[in-house]
């Protein structure tokens, strides 16, 4: 099957409401090719890598969560964005990225999908008072020590996590999660009274945080929480439309 590049992107913007959000980078369509689909790769990111896969492949599109035009990078087409956006243009192939969009999507987002990976119940957003930040709180299905959250988080996602905080042997149950670099949300999971924190990644201030509040902080990588939502994308777009979709991911150790 094949489907027109304005038909998918009027339904990806209906599906995942980009204007909601005061993002970092546009969403959508951020270069433009083929106007006919019949093949969409996905992946988290659209490194050299990743286009390499799609233009191997013959595709038409490739579907990611980090894409270009980040606010306050160098905006011209030199080095590596010259590269990436030359191989795309030569071959004709669209672009298109959702940041925030992807993150939060109730059914498709990075958030949701972690949380069915690691076996968490989601039970509100990350921040009471403003519904378009991306984060959940919720409980471990089956309460355990932070030791053996470390150990599920390593099976599961296959990356070693960091754990800072209070000992080991204590018990998590209650967990606020934002996936990616949300090192920043950990105060929402303080001021909720929560056992733990869970994101991709860690800062200085993380340590001091989760030792002084007693709040458990679990960094497991911003690639590692972030590889199921274009994942999950693109599968929901190949029943909808009967496309061939194929998700790559392109490892990263951070």
């Amino acid at each position: 099957m094949t489907i027109k590049r304005y038909q998918l992107m009027n339904y990806l913007t209906n599906l995942l409401q980009p204007a909601k959000y005061k993002d970092y980078c546009p969403n959508g369509l951020q270069v433009e090719g083929t106007d006919t689909l019949h093949k969409i790769v996905t992946g988290v990111t659209a490194s050299q890598a990743l286009i390499d896969k799609a233009i191997a492949e013959n595709a038409d599109a490739i579907i990611v969560h980090h894409g270009y035009f980040w606010r306050g990078e160098n905006e011209c087409l030199t080095g590596i964005k010259k590269n990436r956006i030359k191989a795309l243009l030569a071959h004709d192939i669209n672009l298109i990225a959702y940041h925030l969009p992807l993150d939060h999507h109730a059914e498709y987002g990075n958030n949701t999908q972690l949380a069915r990976v690691l076996g968490l119940t989601i039970e509100s957003g990350l921040d009471p008072n403003d519904p378009s930040v991306p984060g959940q709180v919720g409980r471990l299905n089956t309460p355990m020590t932070a030791a053996e959250f470390t150990n599920s988080l390593e099976q599961r996602l296959q990356r070693k996590p960091m754990h800072l905080g209070p000992d080991s042997d204590q018990i998590i149950e209650t967990i606020g999660w934002c996936t990616g670099g949300a090192q920043g949300y950990m105060q929402y999971a303080v001021d909720a009274g929560l056992d733990a924190y869970l994101t991709g990644e860690v800062s200085e201030p993380s340590h001091h945080l989760a030792v002084e509040t007693g709040t458990h902080f679990f960094a497991a990588g911003h690639h590692a929480t972030e590889r199921y939502g274009a994942k999950a994308l693109g599968e929901h777009l190949a029943e909808k439309f009967a496309l061939e979709v194929i998700f790559h991911d392109m490892d990263n150790p951070v």
